[in-house]
């Protein structure tokens, strides 16, 4: 999910074509889904020709690559928020929370693009997805955790890759169930993620057992 790392063009000017390339095959991937997009379609719809569309990215699964690693692009900024040194290691995770699943729920046609797309081509885009798109952010948000442990702001004896996969799984969850959960009369949250988000951090920091 939204835990991509950044791209060569995020950190460089696009030139126009390229940014409406981009724009274009986000919106027809998010609209149809991979296979159902060419680029002729691409090309047509950013004002372009289809040999400009090859000129920028070799292939439609690069372009599509491209597409996703630019929308999951805020985890970057997020997860280096979670790792600086301001306020509490608390706090920041706190915030971390709210930010991700915000992120989200912001750009819910990927969102739901990424969910599909894993769900119908898991053993194909699996190590193609964690190799270039969401591996590098992924192995930085551990790292942090890790860090938290050896200062003594978390339990050392959690696998800090199982508490970044409860982080982002549990944003996941409420990503696709929300429409179901909001019809349970004992649910409450379902219309204030920033309320779910405090309340999972809670419930990772302080645990379900009664307090000593």
């Amino acid at each position: 999910m939204p835990l991509a790392e950044p791209t060569e063009t995020l950190s460089t000017p696009a030139t126009d074509a390229t940014e409406r390339i981009l724009a274009a095959a986000k919106d027809l991937f998010s609209e149809s889904g991979f296979d159902a997009v060419s680029m002729n379609a691409i090309a047509d719809r950013a004002g372009v020709s289809k040999a400009n569309v090859f000129h920028h990215f070799k292939s439609k699964n690069d372009l599509y690559l491209a597409v996703l690693k630019i929308a999951c692009s805020k985890s970057h900024a997020q997860i280096d928020q979670l790792g600086s040194d301001k306020d509490s290691f608390v706090a920041r995770l706190r915030d971390y929370s709210v930010s991700h699943l915000a992120s989200i729920l912001q750009d819910e046609k990927i969102s739901r693009l990424i969910q599909r797309d894993l769900l119908e081509n898991g053993p194909q885009r699996g190590k193609e997805f964690a190799e270039q798109v969401f591996g590098q952010n992924f192995a930085r948000l551990v790292d942090i955790l890790r860090s938290g442990q050896k200062k003594g702001e978390l339990r050392k004896e959690i696998d800090p890759a199982m508490l970044a996969t409860l982080l982002i799984g549990a944003d996941v969850f409420f990503f696709q169930s929300r429409e179901v959960l909001r019809h349970f009369p004992d649910v409450s949250f379902t219309a204030a993620p920033e309320r779910y988000s405090a309340m999972l951090a809670e419930i990772l920091l302080h645990g379900i057992l009664p307090k000593p």
